[in-house]
Formats: structure tokens, sequence, C-alpha cells
């Protein structure tokens, strides 16, 4: 079965950091691709960032390019989205995602396995 777990979601003022981590068990994140992805209130679930370990890549929604960086511990089997500089307009639930392929741009439903979501709220 697999399940995955995001944390590290929380307040933090505009210009301020977090690193959210994405845990996964009965899979493997360096044979999968595992994204992230938010949704705002009202709002459409929106692609962030997703890594595709086996092949190298990484990629990022033009909004967050520069400010938010996806990378995997395998050891851990744990996928971390850090992102600085945050905006009032990051607000959103993150959650985090895999699958064994996507499109390009990633859109939700190329993805069979959700975490719960983790809360991230920047205040101006």
């Amino acid at each position: 079965q697999v399940q995955l777990v995001e944390s590290g979601g929380g307040l933090v003022q505009a210009g301020g950091s977090l690193r959210l981590s994405c845990a996964a068990s009965g899979l493997t994140v360096s044979r999968s691709i595992v994204g992230w992805f938010r949704q705002a209130p009202g709002k459409a679930r929106e692609f962030v960032a997703r890594i595709w370990w086996s092949a190298y890549t990484t990629h990022y929604a033009d909004s967050v390019k520069g400010r938010f960086t996806i990378s995997s511990d395998n050891a851990k089997n744990t996928v971390y989205l850090q992102m600085n500089s945050l905006k009032p307009e990051d607000t959103a639930v993150y959650y985090c995602a895999a699958t064994q392929w996507d499109s390009t741009p990633p859109k939700p439903d190329d993805y069979d396995y959700w975490g719960p979501g983790t809360q991230v709220t920047v205040s101006s």
C-alpha cells in the first residue's frame, strides 16, 4: 500500500523560508516521479515542482522558479521542497504526489498517489 505523508508546513512571514518533506512508503522515490502541487482556497490544484530522479530531471512552475528547490534523499525515501523568498500568494495546501509517468507541464490527473497535504500560510 502506497502512502505519502507531508510535513513541514506552517505560518511564515513574507520573505521567509520553509522546507516541506514527503515521506513515502510502498514505493521507491528514486524509481518514481514525485511532484508537489498546491491548492489555494477557491482555486484549482496547480503544479509546483517535480523530480524524476532516475532521469536526473526536475521541473518547476514559472511562479516558483528560482525560489523553490525540489530534491530527494533516496536513503530516507523522502522528497523535499525547499521554499525560499515566500510570498503571500504562495499560501495554499501543499500536496505530495507520485506517478510513473506525467505530461509536460505535469497535471494533477497524471498522478496516482497523493498525500493528505500540509498547510502553508505566508503573511504579508
